[in-house]
């Protein structure tokens, strides 16, 4: 019997990342790289500078989402 074949995990989909680029945090949101900068730049989405690059804490993905449902339950 075969083994099931597995796909390797893209990068933005990888558990083990702290930090992701923007792209890789807008593919988790399913949203636009400028959408994604868009909520950089307002503060509703963390990111933090390493060097000259811009990165989004994993957590700050889930955390994001969690403020949207509530405002919207509270709305």
């Amino acid at each position: 019997m075969d083994e099931p074949t597995t796909l390797p995990l893209a990068p933005a989909d990888d558990p083990t990342l702290v930090l992701l680029k923007v792209e890789e945090a807008a593919r988790r949101l399913r949203v636009g790289r400028t959408t994604c900068y868009a909520l950089i730049r307002t503060g509703e989405l963390e990111s933090v500078t390493v060097g000259t690059l811009r990165r989004v804490p994993a957590a700050a993905v889930p955390e994001y989402v969690t403020r949207l449902r509530s405002a919207q339950r509270a709305g």
